[in-house]
């Protein structure tokens, strides 16, 4: 199985660029990982935020391969541990026979053809953070999930 991040728009914040590309390079130790970019849309000035998530929802529906196991990163989705994370990503590395494909929409979300289209939806919080910022603690929670596997360090309780 491969897990790869799907996100919309290339990551604006410097800091964020340099923690990402870091856990990306260990994640790599682990498991096969990638980071996919979609581009951001052109000319939105004038579309609704309705209209955005649409053109976004098309980009990513496109980037998608037959077999795909899709999980939102979402705010209503499940809520886990780190520890149940980790467990989660096992029972998955099981059953997912291509690619585990966790997707980061954009400033305004999904559009309901990708919410349609995704199996799974998970919370990485209760609070609210930028769709920037979310790229660089999700990558670390894989990267402590791989670790807490591997009965490594990195993680204490």
């Amino acid at each position: 199985m491969k897990i790869s991040l799907l996100l919309v728009g290339k990551t604006a914040q410097d800091f964020v660029q340099k923690g990402v590309d870091e856990f990306c390079s260990r994640l790599k130790h682990y498991i096969p990982f990638e980071l996919e970019i979609i581009p951001d849309i052109k000319n939105t000035k004038n579309l609704s935020f309705d209209q955005v998530k649409e053109k976004e929802g098309e980009s990513i529906l496109k980037t998608l391969q037959p077999g795909d196991h899709v999980v939102l990163l979402d705010e209503r989705g499940k809520e886990w541990s780190s520890l149940q994370f980790a467990e989660y990503l096992e029972k998955k590395m099981h059953v997912v026979p291509k690619r585990l494909v966790f997707v980061i929409g954009g400033p305004y979300g999904f559009s309901q053809k990708v919410y349609d289209t995704a199996q799974e939806k998970v919370s990485l919080s209760k609070m609210t953070f930028s769709h920037q910022l979310i790229r660089l603690i999700f990558v670390e929670q894989l990267y402590r999930a791989m670790t807490i596997l591997n009965n490594e360090p990195y993680h204490h309780e």
